[in-house]
């Protein structure tokens, strides 16, 4: 039983750092599709279409300071000009979204 136990963590333990990797991806090839059109790679909302509508700087004050709620509501329910994404994306891809908005802080 030991044996099958220490032979089989350090597969778990892989698997484990793949799915993290991927996840990671997932959340920027998500971004990449769904948010950079207008607010840019960077998140600073310098995009043509990003100017056109006035999209929000991500890495702004204004927005840094949302809660993650709040953050996760905008996203669902769009705001102004930002369309809503509900029932487009799922939970988690919603909550990696806040997180990498997050990442982009100034």
């Amino acid at each position: 039983m030991r044996t099958v136990l220490r032979s089989t963590l350090p597969v778990l333990a892989m698997v484990l750092l793949i799915s993290t990797g991927s996840m990671a991806e997932t959340v920027a090839e998500t971004y990449k599709t769904t948010c950079a059109m207008c607010h840019g790679a960077e998140g600073k909302g310098d995009t043509a279409l990003g100017k056109n509508l006035h999209a929000k700087d991500l890495t702004s004050d204004e927005v840094q300071k949302k809660s993650n709620e709040e953050l996760s509501t905008i996203i669902v329910k769009g705001k102004e000009n930002m369309p809503g994404f509900e029932g487009r994306l799922t939970q988690a891809q919603i909550n990696g979204l806040v997180k990498f908005i997050r990442s982009l802080k100034k």
